[in-house]
């Protein structure tokens, strides 16, 4: 059984039980909010996981610094699953019962997301904007899970249309992670296909942390495709693209917004050039940065003693939406009353290029858009608008 289905199980029985939403739940303290979120600080996507991290400290200590929201400070506790679903039930499980978790942010990986839902879910717990743009993370509709990244399968169906409409590509292929991040980008890409009357003509899936490359890559040549949509995470995406191009393989490749960081050029080099990628908002690169963001990436180097990236400004404004909304709460603060606050909120575009986040009571997806970026000159850069 996938990981997927057994948590709908999980969930459906929940539901049947009438345990979704456990009264009395959370011990929320006088003066203090923890924030859980289950992250990969030393497995495959740590290059990921480790900026969310920061970003989310440091949006919470500006936070903290103002005298926190209605007079508790956030702490942030942060478990380290390593990408690893079972490591990652263990760390909910403790962030629930241990550190007494009012929410989570931000958790890392569609694998452990799907593994450790159905228990946040049954503590009672609010699931927010976890880092799986998967459809499971707001379908069906729940009180406490709430996301904001657009799905795999809504924008990799938009990204894969464009650019074959585009490009007049004949023959689409795909590399994908064998799991529920794979099989929802696949899904995805074979409905863009079908809308254009045509066929993904080869698919090539791998293992999670897999480093070898060179017998996908091969297969995927010997399909003569011209463009390979990518289901990869940073380190994957360099090491498939290097493949392709230490064969002397030029294809055009697409990659889904879990690519799209400037840690794939920085890695990759002139490997990754006019690579495609999904992005949510824009890198914050400091040349030609507005003042305002100037301003933000001077205080990350200074507090982190590192460049920012985009995953440290999706971490940081995750951090945002939980205390606007925490704010807006008032100072009864629970689970059910954040959520409804969050459900009557609209996000406005903000100095990183953001799309506009809005919840409701009926829709707990706050945004359902991507645009196309490519590798150019070593840095990634727009090239549409949002897609629909």
């Amino acid at each position: 059984m996938s990981m997927l289905r057994r948590f709908m199980l999980a969930l459906s029985t929940s539901l049947a039980l009438g345990a979704a939403v456990p009264a009395g739940a959370v011990e929320l303290a006088a003066d203090e909010i923890v924030v859980g979120t289950v992250s990969d600080l030393s497995g495959p996507i740590a290059m990921l996981g480790v900026p969310v991290r920061d970003g989310m400290l440091m949006r919470f200590d500006e936070a903290n610094a103002g005298g926190g929201v209605h007079g508790r400070r956030i702490r942030l506790a942060v478990e380290d699953a390593g990408y690893d679903p079972k490591r990652a039930v263990l760390a909910a499980r403790k962030l629930v019962q241990h550190d007494k978790a009012f929410a989570f942010i931000a958790n890392m990986g569609t694998p452990v997301v799907m593994a450790t839902m159905p228990i946040i879910l049954d503590a009672g717990r609010l699931h927010l904007f976890p880092f799986s743009p998967h459809r499971a993370t707001y379908t069906p509709l729940h009180p406490l899970k709430f996301q904001n990244f657009a799905p795999y399968y809504d924008y990799m169906k938009a990204a894969t249309a464009h650019l074959v409409r585009a490009r007049g590509y004949a023959r689409t292929c795909l590399l994908y992670q064998d799991d529920d991040y794979g099989l929802e980008v696949m899904k995805g890409v074979e409905a863009a296909l079908e809308g254009l009357t045509r066929e993904l003509v080869e698919r090539t899936s791998y293992k999670r942390g897999a480093t070898d490359f060179s017998s996908q890559i091969a297969r995927l040549r010997a399909a003569r495709c011209d463009l390979v949509v990518l289901a990869t995470v940073v380190r994957e995406t360099v090491a498939a693209m290097a493949e392709a191009r230490k064969i002397g393989w030029d294809v055009d490749m697409l990659v889904t917004a879990s690519g799209y960081s400037a840690q794939t050029h920085a890695l990759g080099g002139a490997a990754v050039e006019g690579l495609y990628g999904v992005s949510v908002l824009p890198h914050p690169y400091a040349e030609g940065a507005s003042v305002e963001l100037a301003a933000w990436i001077e205080r990350y180097r200074a507090r982190f003693n590192a460049e920012p990236n985009v995953w440290s400004v999706m971490g940081y404004t995750l951090a945002d939406l939980f205390v606007r909304t925490a704010e807006a709460t008032g100072p009864a603060l629970t689970p059910a009353a954040f959520a409804r606050a969050l459900e009557s909120m609209q996000f406005t575009p903000d100095i990183f290029g953001s799309p506009i986040y809005r919840f409701s009571a009926e829709d707990h997806l706050g945004n359902r858009h991507g645009r196309l970026a490519q590798i150019r000159n070593g840095r990634w850069v727009p090239i549409t608008d949002y897609l629909d």
